[in-house]
This record gives C-alpha cells, sequence and structure tokens, in this order.
C-alpha cells in the first residue's frame, strides 16, 4: 500500500525528486469564500442553513445549554476522566513553563517593561465529522486558560447520526473550563468566530485543527482576528526507520496520523530496504484489519509512500524539506539526528515515543503545523493567546539625552508635529 521511492544515489538533489500533495484548488477557495460571506452578511441565519447542507443537521440554535457540559462530565466512566483530568493537568503544567517572564529594560533614565497581556475572548475548533477528539479540546483550551484568557469558545461540528455533540466532548469542555460550546464546524464555525452572529459574539483570536477548508477559511480571517501562522489542516507523520526498529512499531505508527482520514500523508524513510519491506508489509496487515480501513486507504492511497535512503543524514534532508507535522526518530540514534532537524511540527525519539503520547498528554499542543508551515511556525502555545505590551517611560535627563535624535529623525521625515513634541518640551 505504500508506494516505493528509491531516492539512493541521487546526491544533493533529493527535494526536487519528492512528490508534494497539490495545494488546495481554486474550487476549495471559493466555496470558502463564500460561506464567509454569507455568515458575515446573514449570521445565525447562514451558520444554521449551512449545518443543513453540510452536516446534514437541522439545528435551530447552535449553542449547546451549559448543563448539557456537566451531564456529559458526570456521565463518562472514571477510567476516561481520569485519563482527560490527568491529560489537562499536563498539558496545564506544560504550558506554564513557556509562560514568558516580563521585560525590564532601563537605561539611563528610560525604562521599558512589558509583558504579554492575554486576549479575552478566544474561539477554539475542534474537528467533530468523523470522530470524537475531547483531546484537541484539552489542546486547545488549557494553553487558553494558563495564557489567562477569559472567554472560551468552542465550536465544533454536530454528528450526522445525533445531531448532538458527542458526549467525550462536552466533557473535555467542562473539564477545561470552556464557557461556551456551539455545534456547529466548517468554514461557516470560523466565519461566525470571527465576525460573529446574533448568537456567537466574535473572538479576538481563533484556534485549532481542521479540515482544508476550516483551515483555508482561518487564513482567509487572518487580520480580522488573530490566528496562528501555522496551517493546522490534515494530519501528517514522517517515521525515520533503520534494522533497529521493531517493524510493527514503525507501521502502526504510519497507520496512526493517516487514520484521521483524506489530504495528509503518511511517509517511512530508511536506508535499510529490508526495513522498508518489513514495515510495508507490517501496515498492509494493520490496514485490512483497522475498523477505520476507509480513512487510513484514502491517505495512502494517495500520500503514504516509503522511501528509501543512502543514510542518516539523506533521510534528515528529506525529512526537512517535507517539513512534517509529526516526525518520529525511530532509528539506533535518534538523539544523533535531533541536532540535525530544522522543520518539523514535533519530533518523537526512540521506539517508546510514538506521536500518540503527543496526541493526549506528554504536555505540548498536539495542534501542529501542517502542509509545510513547520518552516516557520510551531506547535499551538500560550503566545498564539497573548500579545506584547510595553510600557515606557522617560525621566527629564534621559529626554534631554535622546530629543535631539528624535527630533532630528522627525526633521528627516518631513514630521514637524513630531519634531515640535520635542521642541515643546526644551522650555
Amino acid at each position: 500500500m505504500l508506494k516505493r521511492l528509491d531516492l539512493r544515489g541521487t546526491g544533493d538533489d533529493l527535494a526536487s525528486r519528492l512528490p508534494r500533495p497539490a495545494p488546495p484548488g481554486d474550487g476549495h477557495l471559493d466555496a470558502v469564500r463564500q460561506i464567509l460571506r454569507e455568515v458575515r452578511e446573514r449570521g445565525d441565519a447562514a451558520v444554521l442553513e449551512y449545518t443543513a447542507e453540510l452536516d446534514g443537521v437541522e439545528l435551530a440554535s447552535t449553542l449547546v445549554p451549559a448543563a448539557r457540559l456537566r451531564e456529559a462530565l458526570d456521565g463518562i466512566d472514571a477510567e476516561l476522566r481520569e485519563a482527560m483530568e490527568v491529560a489537562r493537568d499536563s498539558i496545564a503544567d506544560f504550558h506554564r513553563t513557556e509562560l514568558p517572564a516580563p521585560v525590564d529594560y532601563a537605561r539611563d533614565g528610560l525604562h521599558v517593561t512589558g509583558r504579554r497581556q492575554p486576549v479575552d475572548r478566544a474561539g477554539l475548533y475542534v474537528p467533530g465529522g468523523r470522530a470524537a477528539y475531547p483531546s484537541t479540546v484539552l489542546m486547545t483550551a488549557v494553553p487558553a486558560r494558563v495564557a489567562g484568557v477569559d472567554e472560551l469558545v468552542l465550536c465544533v461540528p454536530p454528528s450526522r447520526d445525533t445531531g448532538e455533540v458527542a458526549d467525550v466532548t462536552l466533557a473535555a469542555a467542562a473539564l477545561a473550563g470552556v464557557d461556551e460550546v456551539h455545534s456547529v464546524g466548517g468554514a461557516q464555525a470560523i466565519a461566525a468566530l470571527a465576525y460573529g452572529t446574533e448568537t456567537i459574539r466574535m473572538v479576538d483570536v481563533v484556534v485549532g485543527p481542521g479540515n482544508v477548508y476550516v483551515a483555508l477559511a482561518k487564513r482567509e480571517v487572518a487580520g480580522v482576528v488573530g490566528v496562528p501562522a501555522a496551517f493546522a489542516g490534515p494530519s501528517e507523520v514522517v517515521v525515520v526507520a533503520d534494522e533497529t526498529t521493531p517493524p510493527e512499531f514503525a507501521a502502526v505508527d504510519v497507520v496512526v496520523q493517516a487514520e484521521h482520514g483524506p489530504d495528509g500523508f503518511a511517509w517511512l524513510i530508511s536506508w535499510s530496504e529490508s526495513t522498508v519491506d518489513a514495515v510495508s508489509a507490517a501496515v498492509d496487515l494493520i490496514v485490512a484489519g483497522s475498523p477505520r480501513r476507509e480513512h487510513i486507504e484514502s491517505t495512502l492511497v494517495s500520500n503514504g509512500y516509503a522511501v528509501l535512503v543512502d543514510g542518516p543524514q539523506e533521510a534528515i534532508a528529506v525529512a526537512n524539506s517535507i517539513a512534517p507535522e509529526h516526525l518520529e526518530l525511530m532509528n539506533a540514534d535518534p538523539d544523533g539526528l535531533v541536532p540535525e532537524v530544522r522543520h518539523a511540527g514535533a519530533v518523537f525519539c526512540g521506539p517508546w515515543s510514538p506521536a500518540s503520547i503527543g496526541d493526549y498528554l506528554a504536555g505540548p499542543s498536539h495542534v501542529l503545523p501542517t502542509a509545510g508551515t513547520a518552516r516557520f511556525s510551531g506547535a499551538l502555545n500560550v503566545e498564539d493567546f497573548t500579545k506584547p505590551l510595553h510600557v515606557i517611560s522617560l525621566d527629564r535627563e534621559a529626554f534631554e539625552r535622546v530629543g535631539p535624535y528624535v527630533e532630528r529623525f522627525a526633521e528627516a521625515e518631513g514630521l514637524d508635529a513630531h519634531a515640535q513634541s520635542i521642541r515643546a518640551r526644551w522650555s
């Protein structure tokens, strides 16, 4: 099922030989822009119409009653609740370590203090069409809470079967302290969060992963609201393996991310042909017996590759060129390769560190860059829910020292009032 790609002996010309997933077409973007426009102009009416059309669910209102969150939390089994609580606490503990320290700069009477100021209201998007993702609720809501955001608004698609949000998702929302849950997904949810409707007040930032339509919608509303730079779209994994890698470990980790469904990719890279053979065979067996076989095959048939390279350095060169969401270094010396990694959303080292640990409770958010955006962005973090605020003060001596420089700048730029703001203080 994994397509074989032999890059041995190609030297430095690796990147040009790699297949690239086709970018979203104009049809995707046209559809997204139409939805954004309709929701911006018609509010709730458009949201409900698109929910009926695209999700097959007729709703009178998107708002999930607050009591439903508590009922859902009380109704889940004890072991699942414990797992959620452990994950929540692990995520919170990690993100507290990432809280930036305040800035305090002083020089000859000029004093600048700075801090990260949280936004007032954050919009969280969690997928829900094919499966329930309580983990994504925690991975978006908990960093926002640690950052100090006052209001959290969650949008999640309703189930086609029940017309409601899954209880496990609502339970996670209750555990994470989400203030509002709305049963709406897709680009219409992003539009409602960004522009506001009669029921959903606009937010300051929108975060969370989704399909290509959701990711494009977030890109389109960036600037109206804050949106992290990463394109958090369909899931991706690259597994680097060698003769020491248990084939069944590598195979299941390739399949793990593929089971999220279409448009992502799953790659195996190795310099051992026997390893590629063994892992590929194991992948076929796992897929054949998987209850999510259809979703896995849709990913692997289009974007599933087993890549042969000359050695470890070439494997990392391929990985850096791809800039995957998840990079698993399952070879004999993963720590030796980590310094060579330049572009990846998250890196997992060794056979006992599957990406699924990061998906649920390692600590860093599993909302990671996809579609090559790991070249310039990383995991969702507390800074995505904040913005810098600087406070500047000078005493008279400092003003008299730097004022002439400011005056010269202002004169050079032809901004007389700026220069006058300095001159007026000389007397």
